[in-house]
């Protein structure tokens, strides 16, 4: 079956042969900077975590829904479901397809009588909307591989570097300075320069 695109970011063909549908397991907000929280995904049919780091905007979207609050008015993800309701639509499913550089990518598969549209997304917004409506959430089997959540004691966990930005790698190189960790502080700071590399690359281009 032939997808039409309708994206912002050059979007290609996904191999869906390896999904792996999600929940939402959790989210917190324990994380620096002050105004980011860590929206915790789980496989549906495994132990696999999967964190999605998101601003404080997106995540009172998400949290209206985990806690079943009814608002006065629509908010802009129930103003959008609306809308293609009324176009005769329906969101089916989101798929998670791509992360770079703590960024993770979206795509909203929609119907409409015998066509289906893929649509470029925010991963937070394709969550609130996929939570809003019911539909649900997947993404590859190798981003759950590669990014999951892993282990380090009792109550701490490790999450890959392509799960955070920039900002937040800065931060923790500054902490691993100060605590002498200077093979840690060595990989963050050629992480750190790799990307504002190719981002000064791509201002150039």
């Amino acid at each position: 079956m032939t997808i039409p695109d309708a994206d912002w970011s050059g979007g290609r063909e996904v191999n869906i042969m390896d999904e792996i549908e999600l929940k939402v397991h959790d989210m917190s907000s324990t994380l620096q900077p002050a105004d980011a929280y860590a929206l915790v995904l789980e496989e549906v049919n495994g132990n696999r975590k999967l964190p999605v780091i998101i601003g404080s905007l997106e995540a009172q979207a998400i949290k209206v829904v985990m806690m079943e609050y009814k608002m006065p008015r629509p908010l802009t993800h129930d103003l959008f479901l609306t809308v293609i309701k009324e176009l005769g639509a329906a969101l089916k499913k989101v798929l998670i397809y791509k992360v770079k550089d703590g960024v993770y990518y979206s795509y909203l598969f929609l119907e409409r009588e015998s066509e289906t549209f893929k649509i470029d997304s925010r991963t937070s917004d394709a969550i609130a909307l996929a939570m809003r409506c019911g539909c649900p959430i997947y993404t590859t089997d190798e981003i759950m591989e590669s990014e999951q959540l892993h282990e380090v004691g009792n109550t701490a966990f490790s999450v890959n570097v392509n799960t955070v930005d920039v900002v937040v790698l800065k931060e923790a190189l500054s902490k691993a300075i100060e605590e002498e960790n200077y093979e840690l502080a060595s990989r963050l700071r050629d992480e750190i320069k790799r990307r504002e590399q190719e981002e000064e690359n791509n201002t150039i281009a």
